[in-house]
């Protein structure tokens, strides 16, 4: 009996810590890392831009030294080169070749690691001269 009732115990414990899992999500779930904010932002250029082909990141700095607060806004630094994908290519950037000779960019600016907000500041500029990319956009 003593047996019985403490498996009955158990599986309602169990049951509970199962539904509580379910309702609660996990922050693990909710953050991104670094890499994945910047390939987010790098998404979202390649989403507005009027330009031909997609971009690809080519290059990332290090990450700041304080993650811990995922809402917070992260300085970023990266580099982007043009691929041979159209823009309008259903093909992730990362699937694509770079393009030979293509546009390079040099993106400064802010990110967040938080994955239920999109918002980041960034300015892409050519590294063979000044050209004006890309500037603070939200929500997207």
């Amino acid at each position: 009996m003593e047996t019985q009732r403490a498996s009955l115990s158990l599986g309602r414990w169990s049951l509970w810590l199962l539904l509580l899992g379910l309702v609660l999500p996990s922050a693990s779930a909710q953050a991104l890392s670094y890499r994945e904010a910047v390939l987010r932002a790098v998404d979202r250029i390649n989403e507005r831009s009027s330009e031909a082909n997609l971009y690809r990141l080519l290059e990332l700095d290090p990450p700041p030294k304080d993650v811990e607060d995922r809402g917070a806004r992260k300085p970023t630094s990266f580099t982007v080169k043009e691929t041979v994908c159209p823009r309008t290519s259903p093909q992730p950037p990362e699937q694509c070749d770079f393009k030979e000779n293509g546009l390079v960019k040099q993106c400064v600016g802010t990110i967040t690691l938080d994955q239920s907000d999109d918002l980041f500041d960034l300015n892409c500029n050519e590294v063979s001269g000044p050209f004006w990319f890309w500037r603070s956009y939200r929500g997207f």
